[in-house]
């Protein structure tokens, strides 16, 4: 057996260390707003040495000063996500007209400020959510302000309990007329019909109806009694015909109820504005609107992108408790406070290094998608991830964490980031054309189509074969189902 022996070997490698600010620094990039906002708590309610700064409240030489002082010269400054990108020339209808300066303290704490009040519409308070009540909660509202007798409102409320989301009466009627006797014996069928009919003259009108037909003919002779077609749209609806109705059938229709064929029409139209499932129209739980992180406006100067003042508080590191200790202190009350100090400069430096990535890149996106701002979803470009990061010396991961969960507020409305990527068709000049701009335009031609004549897949694919985009018939069928769009047999209307 060969000898073994002992030696040294001298490598060179490179790798990447991970220090603790640069995976907080990454952990906060890719939370939501919401996600943020109850990590910046938890970060408050366990640092002593991190606070709130109050908005009219400026930080003094002084306190840069003793920031200063009680660093610890162990500590080290973090690393950025991203380089500075005020030396990149700005685009000529993106105005880039505020310094980090405005947006964060001396100290390195965040000061988000609004965007100029005369320059822009946007309300803080108008995406926070109000909360809805359930449809049953709604129901025993209206069944508590009403005079009703101890009896009915027991019965009312047994009733309310069976009445499904959508506002049907999902058990039938007997049933449930069988356990109110047994709690009551002496009530009867008819009581219990009675305050049924009842609960579905409440709001919304028509809940707790037992049939699709009886739900729109309560609709009917509430609210449309005195419309001329209401008794030939209640004959229909009674007369069992709605699947001839769809079926299309509608000379057998109009044989089994012995009115004409516009009598007919008028009576659909009259169905048609009903609404089948009122009950869906009152939330189960409360809405939850987004909050966009940064608001894009358009100015007499060009489009402007601001970080939504409303995503993260003003931060800062409590002087009082920092001024506590200096260099030469010892012992664990000095040694707590130091680390906590260091937490609590990296958690400041995190959160602006995330929202300097996160305007760079949602200035980025306005730049480069301009035309949809200004004509819409027709005008968007095909983009990728890529095309971002290599444009803000960014690696690709990096814009991905930014652009996920994360939105914002323009004049045409609230869009994700990742709205704004999408894939390229060629056109016929050797150019591209977004899958965005190809749906708007679908969407555009169904709804300027003749309802009685609606265009095919492969009328559409020919129409933009015209207009130099080729895009076959099953990639137009995918994009209007993705939209919700029926096909052209579903969409053709009878009258």
């Amino acid at each position: 057996m060969a000898g073994m022996k002992a030696g040294l070997e001298l490598r060179l490698g490179q790798s990447l260390a991970m220090t603790p600010q640069l995976q907080q620094s990454i952990r906060l990039l890719q939370l939501s707003t919401l996600e943020l906002s109850l990590e910046i708590q938890q970060a408050l309610d366990s640092n002593p040495l991190l606070e709130r700064s109050e908005e009219d409240q400026e930080e003094t030489e002084t306190n840069e000063e003793t920031a200063e002082k009680t660093q610890d010269p162990g500590a080290t400054a973090g690393e950025e996500l991203l380089d500075d990108r005020a030396d990149k020339p700005a685009d000529d209808n993106l105005v880039v007209d505020a310094s980090w300066d405005d947006y964060y303290e001396s100290d390195g704490s965040t000061a988000l400020s609004a965007p100029a009040s005369g320059d822009s519409d946007y309300d803080p308070f108008a995406t926070q959510s109000t909360g809805e009540d359930s449809l049953r909660d709604h129901l025993l509202s209206q069944i508590h302000l009403a005079s009703l007798s101890e009896t009915d409102r027991h019965i009312a409320a047994s009733l309310i309990e069976s009445i499904e989301p959508s506002g049907y009466l999902r058990e039938p009627l007997q049933d449930i007329v069988a356990l109110l006797q047994e709690d009551m014996p002496g009530i009867d069928a008819d009581e219990v019909e009675a305050t049924l009919h009842y609960i579905q003259q409440l709001d919304p009108l028509g809940v707790g109806a037992r049939s699709l037909a009886e739900c729109l003919i309560i609709q009917i002779d509430k609210r449309h009694a005195d419309d001329p077609a209401a008794a030939d749209a209640c004959a229909l609806l009674e007369s069992d015909m709605l699947e001839a109705v769809a079926r299309r059938d509608l000379a057998q229709v109009t044989r089994t109820l012995g009115i004409g064929r516009e009598a007919l029409e008028a009576a659909l139209r009259l169905i048609q504005a009903l609404d089948p499932r009122p009950g869906l129209g009152i939330g189960d739980t409360a809405a939850d609107y987004i909050k966009p992180d940064v608001i894009v406006t358009h100015r007499e100067d060009g489009w402007h992108v601001d970080l939504n003042p409303e995503i993260a508080p003003r931060l800062r590191v409590n002087q009082t408790y920092a001024s506590l200790i200096d260099r030469s202190s010892r012992g664990p009350d000095a040694t707590y406070i130091r680390n906590h100090l260091q937490e609590a400069r990296w958690f400041i430096k995190s959160l602006r290094s995330r929202n300097e990535s996160l305007l760079n890149v949602a200035r980025e996106i306005v730049r480069r998608q301009i035309e949809f701002f200004e004509q819409g979803e027709i005008a968007m470009k095909p983009m990728v991830l890529r095309e971002i990061a290599e444009a803000l010396e960014l690696h690709e991961s990096t814009v991905s964490r930014v652009t996920t969960q994360k939105y914002m507020l323009t004049p045409r409305g609230v869009f994700e980031f990742k709205y704004f990527f999408s894939s390229h068709v060629g056109t016929s000049d050797g150019g591209e054309c977004s899958a965005t701009a190809i749906r708007a335009r679908i969407k555009k031609l169904v709804e300027e189509e003749n309802p009685h004549k609606p265009l095919s897949d492969s009328k559409i694919a020919t129409m933009l074969g015209e207009e130099g985009i080729d895009v076959a018939r099953r990639t137009i069928a995918k994009y209007r189902e993705a939209m919700g769009i029926a096909s052209s047999t579903d969409r053709k209307r009878l009258i």
